[in-house]
């Protein structure tokens, strides 16, 4: 089967392709066909944390297939079942998925929107519900919406009732985003958004903040909290991991600031994460309020034109491989 790899080297990523033996499922795992697989950030641009320089390793964290078969001692699934969920090596024709990670794949979703859904929105999940008790009617600032979690962000956000802002450096980028229920778009890149924050919400300040920028606004990102406001570190598209902390404001405000990731988290962890994506925004998705959005869709043989995509920043919301 064809299978893409990948390699960190003097702070660049490179693609590898190569044929190799299908996989065979050990014991609790599930064998896919793959149909579609979506791109993450993370793993394919130097900075984020997910692929470390070494050896060679294999490409692809998410994505969308059909059951071939069980590995011993998984039972409730069959030939033929429509899953998506966290996938190692996703982007191959076929690959294996722990049992526990297997989501349904509604109905109203393609292969393309499938394979786009389950990163970003347990990660959503994790710093919207898990951590951010985020309620109706509260406000949500999320910075970088444009990006495939904010807009997975102020999607879910939106399901929850809450009022979104967001903040892009493309005017037509926010515009789009206006049909998603984006309430206050800010179009800035910088640490500007303050007053704009302050005016939306009549003196209050943003109740929650999703940081997916990095460094440059955290500062900023602070005096726009609330009392009581919370904050979400989950990116660093500004490639800047450190900034000052006014800790009179974190003090006085009684602010909390909490990360987002999978990195350290042991295999029952991530499985809780599945549990409550599914519990939480399942039935979103399969009733039609939330419907992932797919910023454009490459062939399997094009994923080195579908990173350089994700590369140049241009993108709105998540950019999908298609696998024939």
């Amino acid at each position: 089967m064809r299978s893409y790899w990948i390699q960190t080297q003097g702070g660049e990523t490179a693609l590898e392709a190569r044929d190799i033996p299908n996989p065979e499922p050990g014991p609790g795992q599930l064998l896919l066909r793959m149909r579609a697989a979506g791109l993450n950030r993370g793993e394919l641009i130097v900075g984020h944390g997910l692929t470390a320089a070494g050896a060679t390793k294999r490409l692809g964290i998410e994505g969308a297939g059909e059951v071939v078969r069980s590995g011993p001692g998984v039972s409730g699934f069959s030939a033929g079942d429509r899953l998506m969920g966290r996938i190692i090596g996703a982007f191959a024709e076929h690959a294996l998925m722990e049992a526990c990670d297997a989501i349904p794949v509604p109905p109203r979703l393609t292969w393309e929107e499938a394979a786009a859904t389950p990163i970003a929105f347990m990660v959503v999940h994790d710093m919207l519900v898990a951590q951010g008790n985020l309620k109706a009617g509260e406000w949500l600032l999320v910075l970088g919406v444009t990006s495939g979690v904010g807009v997975a962000a102020l999607q879910a956000g939106k399901a929850l009732g809450a009022n979104v802002m967001g903040t892009s450096g493309s005017a037509a980028k926010l515009e789009k985003l206006k049909e998603l229920g984006l309430d206050v778009p800010l179009l800035t890149r910088k640490g500007d958004f303050h007053d704009a924050v302050r005016s939306a919400t009549a003196g209050r300040g943003a109740d929650l903040c999703v940081n997916t920028v990095g460094g440059t606004v955290f500062p900023e990102a602070i005096r726009a909290l609330s009392f009581r406001g919370r904050m979400a570190i989950v990116g660093y598209v500004d490639g800047s991991l450190k900034s000052e902390i006014d800790l009179d404001a974190v003090h006085a405000k009684r602010l909390r600031i909490y990360g987002v990731s999978n990195k350290l988290r042991n295999a029952e962890q991530r499985c809780e994460s599945v549990l409550g994506f599914i519990q939480a925004f399942l039935p979103a998705f399969a009733d039609g309020r939330i419907r992932p959005l797919v910023d454009r869709v490459f062939d399997f043989a094009d994923l080195a034109a579908a990173k350089a995509h994700m590369e140049s920043n241009a993108h709105a919301g998540k950019i999908v491989v298609r696998i024939p």
